[in-house]
């Protein structure tokens, strides 16, 4: 890409080489820029197959390059921006819902993850100074330890960065933007390359390091961002991440399983069994079931199946026999399943959810009627001829009622040009790309890299000026497609960006 749309334009990733094969590359660049005799260059060295920290060190004397696998190496961003003397970068979390056409969503919260001791190029042998893995920094001596304005642990959320931006008065919205053309202009080198999956999507984790100069650098990018819960940051962070994911998905119009589970042709079965209605009667017409036939205890029969079957006997509940297979009553959960089930999801999804488990299993299917309160738990022991109930397997519809838990429509709206444009919020999940009219022509079909790249400049060029481009006015369809800038706390309209202060 950089020998396609220029260097200039893809320089916000430090040199990278692969070694060993990139090794004469590397000892060319190495001896250039260490014979114009500039300011002191460091490297860091990374292992390709290793992750959370492992393996990784700094050098500024290739003599102390040693490794035995392969490596990447690249040149050491050593002017990082410090909060209080800590080093720091930013977790992006970038959600692709397609490639095909390509729509990118961004999420408001992030992650901003320290160093545990004051950065210093003196010590580059300290991986506590240099490295802001968490899984690195967490064995540190100061990890509980109260630091100067970063305070204990070594993480932040997104919200407080900005309040730290803003004390500082920071002109943000350059930065934010900048961070938004690192992620689609790296997108845009896998995209041709990626098959057409419309059921997939794909979670990203950007690793963004902030210079002094208040310059965002790509670092790398995590394929499978590491989800777990290590302090209330990530809480905070990763819970709500997971639950706007899934209102992301929008199952309603997707779904297949939840709209057409009940459309499948029935077999003839039992009353008891699932797929078949099943009656609950009124303490009028109730009318007990037979007993089941009684077996011979014989000296030879086993003790365990006597006790299963007498158990049966006793827990089967009234039903009428005569109105049973009739009725249109469907039992579609058991106390006991409903309790476990709301217990697993809520501590995934947690209380911020907007999809938890009281809302899941509080709405049903029209023509079903929820009698889990009333009906006891039936077992279904192997060999009586019982089959476990369909509802067992069936998802929950989440969107079903007039609750719809995100704060704009999921419904994709058309623009003038007669295309479907994906939502422009779901939950904390921005869309960042397509972001005008004129990019969301571009990624239909064969994605077109160098009108996209075009718009990407025209739009950078329009946030720093603060003004639209009078002189080629408002091109038809741009007047009823918007999009917001991902970053600021409070997301504004790109169109209210351009508007001159």
């Amino acid at each position: 890409m950089r020998a396609s749309c220029g260097s200039s334009l893809y320089d916000f990733s430090p040199s990278s080489f692969i070694l060993p094969n990139d090794y004469t590359r590397f000892l060319a660049e190495y001896d250039k820029l260490h014979l114009t005799g500039g300011p002191s260059l460091y490297w860091i060295c990374k292992p390709v197959d290793l992750s959370r920290g492992r393996g990784i060190f700094v050098f500024q004397d290739i003599k102390d390059l040693v490794y035995d696998c392969s490596v990447i190496v690249q040149r050491y961003v050593s002017d990082p921006l410090l909060i209080s003397g800590y080093k720091f970068d930013l977790r992006i979390y970038v959600c692709v819902k397609s490639f095909h056409p390509l729509t990118v969503y961004i999420h408001q919260e992030g992650l901003v993850r320290f160093a545990t001791e004051k950065y210093s190029l003196s010590s580059l042998r300290n991986l506590f100074a240099h490295l802001t893995n968490s899984s690195i920094n967490k064995l540190g001596p100061f990890y509980r330890a109260e630091k100067e304005r970063v305070g204990r642990g070594c993480k932040w959320t997104m919200s407080k960065f900005r309040h730290f931006l803003h004390s500082q008065d920071v002109d943000e919205l350059p930065l934010w933007q900048r961070i938004n053309n690192i992620v689609t202009l790296t997108l845009l080198t896998i995209a041709p390359s990626v098959p057409s999956c419309p059921n997939c999507v794909e979670l990203f984790g950007f690793d963004i390091l902030v210079d002094a100069r208040l310059k965002p650098w790509l670092l790398e990018v995590n394929y499978s961002p590491a989800l777990t819960l290590d302090c209330p940051a990530d809480v905070s962070v990763k819970r709500g991440l997971i639950s706007d994911l899934i209102d992301l998905m929008n199952y309603t119009s997707t779904d297949g399983l939840r709209d057409g589970a009940n459309q499948k042709p029935k077999c003839k079965q039992p009353c008891f069994h699932g797929d078949r209605p099943s009656y609950v009667p009124t303490s009028s017409q109730t009318q007990t079931l037979p007993q089941l036939k009684t077996v011979p205890q014989s000296k030879g029969m086993n003790p365990r199946r006597r006790a299963l079957v007498a158990d049966q006997s006793r827990r089967l509940p009234p039903v009428n026999s005569n109105k049973a297979c009739a009725a249109g009553v469907r039992i579609i959960n058991s106390t006991a399943r409903k309790t476990h089930s709301d217990e697993t999801l809520n501590l995934i999804l947690g209380s911020r959810s907007r999809t938890n488990a009281s809302v899941v299993n509080r709405h049903t299917r029209p023509g079903e009627t929820d009698v889990s309160p009333k009906t006891p738990e039936i077992r279904h022991p192997r060999g009586l001829g019982f089959k476990p109930s369909a509802v067992a397997w069936k998802l929950p519809n989440i969107y079903s009622g007039s609750r719809v838990p995100v704060t704009a429509p999921l419904e994709e709206t058309t623009a003038p040009t007669g295309q479907d444009v994906p939502p422009v919020r779901v939950g904390d999940f921005i869309r960042t790309f397509p972001f005008n009219a004129a990019t969301l022509k571009a990624s239909r079909h064969k994605l077109n890299v160098k009108v996209v790249v075009q718009e990407l400049h025209k739009l950078t060029g329009r946030l720093t000026s603060g003004q639209s481009d009078e002189a080629e006015g408002t091109k038809k369809g741009e007047e009823d497609f918007d999009s917001l800038l991902w970053g600021p706390k409070d997301p504004p309209s790109l169109r209210q960006c351009f508007k001159p202060t």
